[in-house]
């Protein structure tokens, strides 16, 4: 019997495709992220979708202009700069004049992200990046908070007897906020545009747990770490519950845990590696906000993890098949 050889041709990985690709998962979460916009135009006026639609036309313009100039694939139809518009937006108070945020996208797109290759390569969220580059600016990013139910103007926004203090700053004084739980559930309160609204935010989670795009172990390993922390060291004799439940409901953290620290690029790929990083992201926020000069603990918190995602990425590892140790001295098998 003759048998007739066959050539086969292997390609280099990957073998397996899937419908979900980047633009499709960037466009998913920039659908997870809408009520978050509504509440903060509902709450702040239109300055918030303006300022979040500079923020975004920014970072694709950048990421076009960046790409174009170095003669490289134009990646700004991916949706990932939108995202990262939206992200510095949302974390920045509603005030925040338009040429500052403007730099930090600039600094977000060219020196975190492309610089070191584009998306996928970067060592560190952008959008937090830019957050902790804007602080060049305090008075801009902490000292002009704008009260909850405040319409302030789209061109150029007054603050004078609009200010008010964030229920962050109560908790680092030891108190608790003066905001019912339902107004920090609801985001009846002064903060960044995007992070007040408790509601808007775990509604933006859901869809994205139910689209597959992220997975429950870091945002639960992340703000269960917080409850527990603030349940066994309450501060200032306050009930230890309603102090975790403030300090849940209050900053920046469900955006953090939500959108932040469950990006692909900078985030553990093992399932206990995620868990891990969660975990110390919850530990540095409470250590930040308990005993730092800056009563927000999220961001420095999330990007000195990303720092660590190679050793992170060790944990869980399953044990390739057919790997045999010898004793020492001898070489692996």
């Amino acid at each position: 019997m003759n048998i007739e050889a066959t050539n086969l041709t292997v390609s280099s990985s990957p073998h397996a495709h899937s419908k979900n690709s980047t633009a499709v998962i960037m466009r998913d979460v920039c659908i997870a992220l809408v009520p978050a916009l509504i509440a903060a135009v509902w709450f702040f006026g239109w300055r918030a979708l303006t300022l979040t639609m500079v923020s975004a036309a920014g970072c694709v313009f950048f990421e076009w202009g960046y790409r174009k100039l170095l003669k490289k694939d134009c990646t700004a139809g991916d949706w990932s700069a939108v995202v990262t518009g939206v992200l510095i937006a949302f974390i920045c108070p509603v005030s925040l004049p338009y040429w500052t945020i403007l730099i930090a996208d600039l600094f977000a797109i060219v020196l975190v992200k492309q610089l070191f290759g584009g998306i996928g390569m970067n060592i560190v969220n952008p959008a937090l990046a830019a957050r902790a580059f804007l602080f060049s600016w305090p008075s801009l990013m902490s000292g002009s908070w704008v009260a909850s139910g405040t319409r302030i103007s789209v061109l150029s926004p007054s603050l004078d007897g609009m200010t008010t203090a964030t229920p962050l700053a109560a908790l680092a004084e030891n108190t608790l906020p003066t905001e019912s739980l339902l107004d920090l559930f609801l985001g009846r309160i002064g903060g960044s545009l995007g992070e007040v609204s408790a509601a808007a935010l775990l509604l933006g989670g859901v869809y994205l747990l139910v689209r597959k795009v992220i997975t429950p172990r870091i945002p639960l390993a992340y703000l269960g770490t917080v409850a527990v922390l603030a349940v066994l060291f309450p501060r200032g004799g306050n009930d230890c519950f309603d102090w975790m439940l403030c300090q849940l409901l209050s900053g920046g953290l469900l955006l953090g845990a939500i959108f932040m620290a469950t990006d692909y690029t900078t985030s553990p790929v093992t399932h206990l590696g995620q868990i891990a990083y969660g975990v110390g992201c919850g530990v540095l926020t409470i250590l930040f906000r308990y005993f730092g000069a800056y009563v927000e603990g999220v961001t420095y918190a999330i990007l000195i993890m990303n720092c660590c995602i190679g050793f992170f990425d060790k944990l869980g590892v399953p044990k390739r098949f057919g790997l045999v140790k010898q004793k020492k001295g001898g070489a692996e098998k």
